[in-house]
């Protein structure tokens, strides 16, 4: 029998202490391996990355080699610091390395000041500038690449025409957004000429598009047909553009898995869907459209965030429309403010629909109803109302902006899913987060 006290206690080796402060300020940075430091700086915008030269001497060159380039005039204080800081950049970046991403955004909304400081300076972004930047685009072999400016797009395109290598483009023109009361000269000759996009435009490669405020023309079978010529095509995202010539947009494609569509201009046209293989549908804006496809039979998911300005009538009898082409999604999704576009059609809820046969899941996100349409929304309950004390009521509830209430129209729901009445529905509260970008 083994005796306790004989036994051997061996003491734990003591902790060594660390003082907090040198805890705190260890870099870790400098045990990662260089392609794992390049890849956290390619999140980083130009400005930023070249400022981490001054680290030490191994991050002296280290932003060089970054294999992506996002370059923002919003970075900069003015239109002459931000055109010489992308000239030089392209010059003394390395050369040898591929340009995997490079995103470029001109705009002149946070530049106001500018005008003021550098009044002899040009404003706008010089044809050269936009061509450089293109050109060493293309020579360094980029994948992914991204343009929003408010001029110059069409004199570039057709260094596009054949690159080999591009996956992802993104063009985006769009207005400065100044207010002309703020600044004391006329931006006119600023505003963007209209942006035709070329027909021919050949990218072998190419599987995601957005586009901008462009402008798409009549074709040969009396229709604007722009994309059936891209032969890979996943992912097509279209803002604000319009149609001339012609009454159809439509969007050809049979590779086409997903479409997003943001619209806040007054135009009427029709978009057809030839996309049997689509998947998805989103849509973000005032829906002035109507949709119709030939074989949509694969579109399973849609999302829908409509709104209206005061006064307009005809989107909330085209969004109902578009409900009825959506025979067999699985899965909607609809923010509030899209029931109560929807709650503007009289006797809406009488109405049978013999579309959303397949629902699996409709989901409802709470939004903050904007002050425009809820002014829209009162006028329509003012108009119903039979005694002034309700009228009354009505008024100071929008003053108190406790109007709509319920922000979901009573019925709405049930109505939706009469032809799928085991669907879930969820309900999610968006308000306390920021929405979604509506636009590119």
């Amino acid at each position: 029998m083994s005796d306790s006290s004989c036994e051997i206690i061996i003491p734990r080796p003591a902790k060594k202490k660390v003082n907090p402060s040198e805890s705190e300020n260890k870099d870790r940075f400098s045990n990662l391996s260089e392609c794992v430091i390049l890849h956290i700086m390619s999140f980083l915008n130009a400005k930023d990355a070249v400022r981490t030269c001054v680290l030490s001497t191994r991050w002296k060159d280290l932003w060089k080699h970054i294999p992506t380039l996002i370059l923002h005039s919003r970075d900069f204080r003015s239109v002459k610091i931000f055109t010489e800081f992308v000239s030089k950049i392209l010059s003394v970046r390395n050369s040898y390395i591929e340009l995997q991403s490079l995103d470029f955004k001109y705009d002149l909304c946070h530049l106001v000041w500018d005008f003021k400081d550098y009044p002899d300076y040009p404003h706008h972004l010089e044809p050269h500038v936009l061509e450089k930047i293109v050109n060493y685009a293309i020579s360094h072999h980029v994948q992914r690449l991204g343009l929003s400016v408010t001029s110059g797009i069409a004199q570039i395109l057709p260094s596009l025409y054949h690159t080999q290598t591009l996956t992802h483009l993104k063009l985006s023109i769009y207005n400065s957004g100044i207010d002309r009361e703020q600044i004391s000269f006329d931006l006119t000759a600023l505003r963007c000429p209209e942006n035709l996009f070329p027909k021919y435009f050949n990218l072998p490669s190419l599987t995601s598009l957005q586009l901008g405020n462009f402008t798409f023309c009549v074709g040969d079978n009396d229709c604007a047909e722009p994309f059936s010529i891209f032969k890979r095509l996943n992912s097509l995202v279209i803002s604000d553009c319009i149609v001339k010539g012609t009454e159809t947009l439509c969007i050809s494609s049979a590779t086409l898995v997903n479409l997003t569509v943001y619209n806040n201009l007054k135009q009427y046209y029709k978009i057809e869907l030839c996309t049997p293989n689509i998947c998805t549908f989103t849509f973000g804006g005032t829906p002035y459209q109507t949709i119709s496809g030939s074989d949509i039979s694969s579109l399973k998911h849609v999302d829908l965030h409509a709104e209206v300005v005061p006064y307009s009538r005809a989107p909330p009898l085209l969004l109902f429309c578009w409900l009825l082409e959506f025979a067999n999604i699985k899965s909607l999704t609809v923010t509030a403010t899209t029931l109560q576009v929807l709650s503007l059609i009289r006797g809406l809820l009488k109405f049978c629909i013999h579309s959303l046969g397949n629902l699996k899941l409709l989901r409802v996100e709470i939004d903050k109803i904007q002050y425009g349409f809820r002014s829209t929304l009162c006028d329509v309950k003012l108009q119903n109302v039979q005694s002034k004390k309700e009228a009354a009521r009505i008024q100071k509830a929008f003053e108190l902006e406790l109007e709509p209430s319920p922000p979901v129209p009573d019925g709405i729901v049930a109505f939706l899913l009469q032809n799928s009445p085991s669907a879930e529905v969820d309900f999610v509260d968006c308000t306390k987060k920021p929405l979604r970008p509506r636009q590119l």
